[in-house]
């Protein structure tokens, strides 16, 4: 657990986050038949995808890099950023091809093609986030969490809580 507040969030997105990738890995894991998209735990796991990664890509992303990492620059510690940003220059667009093809699995279903799509995005997804919490989990939210004086935290928490 963390004291600062924007840390111990973004800890428990990454706990969202890598619950929701094991059930992915689950999904694309029984790779032999098509699943039934009309399956109401499919549905359910396809719009959570949906939902969950465009969050990740889009929210989570954008307040690390517009906030935290500037944040880690002013005060001269600039290669977590730029590592982590070159990161989730390569997640974005694979997360976003994810989230388009789970709403469309949800409201069309699969083929094949959709289907082997789906597998090969969401298997390479799923394998760059869990290295990439892994890393924001071990380095930059205990960096956070002590080189933030708690003025800091308040401002980046508010702006985060938008």
């Amino acid at each position: 657990m963390f004291s600062n507040p924007i840390s111990q969030t973004l800890h428990e997105e990454h706990c969202a986050t890598i619950a929701l990738m094991e059930r992915l890995e689950g999904l694309i894991g029984r790779r032999r038949a098509l699943p039934d998209a009309g399956d109401p735990m499919t549905k359910q796991l396809l719009r959570e995808l949906a939902v969950g990664v465009e969050a990740e890509v889009k929210r989570h992303f954008d307040f690390e890099e517009n906030h935290l990492f500037t944040y880690l620059e002013s005060i001269g510690d600039h290669a977590i950023g730029a590592h982590l940003t070159e990161e989730h220059s390569m997640m974005r667009p694979l997360g976003e091809r994810l989230a388009a093809l789970a709403r469309t699995a949800e409201s069309e279903g699969f083929d094949k093609a959709r289907w082997d799509e789906f597998c090969r995005v969401g298997a390479e997804f799923i394998e760059r986030m869990l290295v990439h919490v892994q890393k924001e989990e071990m380095a930059l939210l205990p960096l956070i969490d002590d080189a933030m004086d708690s003025d800091t935290h308040a401002r980046l928490f508010e702006a985060y809580s938008r």
